[in-house]
């Protein structure tokens, strides 16, 4: 059973475990945990950026040359995908990010221009097989907002073993029951 972090959090109110503490908690209770899984993981260097301008490259038909805010000032990214905006905010991988795979981030001139860093797909964060544009995201964010946390994905998602007799066990509620006795436990 796949439980989340967060969820159990809001589910029992007063309960202040870290997922280790759960997981200890539910051990002693006849659910071991199988593992846990940080959705994420690899996307620390990731921001949240708004493309202030995008142009037409001027030395490459399917290029385009854009202005992004990382909250580090404007910088100059020399983007591919077809589907970039002006106004529109994405995930940024700024010069030195580490992206899932190791791909860490130059600074690369990309015929005659520039660019400071690159506007992730969905493919190039892990979170998806889309590769045929950039990954556009809405809401209202600052830019340089770490993009885990503006997309909810600092969580942590917890495989609770469910043996044959806690089939109480087999949902969130289940699970923050057994947990709410954790916290009459500590009053």
């Amino acid at each position: 059973m796949n439980a989340s972090y967060r969820w159990l959090l809001d589910c029992v109110p007063g309960l202040k475990l870290t997922p280790e503490e759960m997981s200890e908690h539910l051990a002693l209770r006849g659910a071991p945990l199988d593992g846990t899984e940080s959705p994420g993981k690899g996307l620390e260097d990731v921001v949240v950026g708004r493309v202030i301008s995008a142009e037409k490259h001027p030395n490459a038909d399917r290029l385009t040359l854009c202005e992004v805010d990382g909250g580090q000032g404007v910088v100059s990214v020399v983007c591919g995908a077809p589907n970039v905006l002006e106004e529109a905010w994405y995930p940024f991988a700024p010069v030195g990010a580490v992206l899932p795979g190791d791909l860490k981030l130059k600074k690369v001139k990309i015929r005659g221009e520039v660019s400071h860093g690159m506007l992730c797909s969905a493919k190039e964060l892990g979170l998806g097989a889309d590769h045929d544009g950039i990954y556009q995201i809405h809401g209202d964010f600052i830019p340089g907002e770490s993009f885990i946390e503006a997309m909810g994905l600092d969580d942590v998602t917890m495989d609770v073993e469910i043996t044959a007799n806690r089939g109480d066990l087999l949902s969130h509620l289940g699970i923050a029951r057994e947990l709410a006795t954790r916290v009459r436990e500590l009053c």
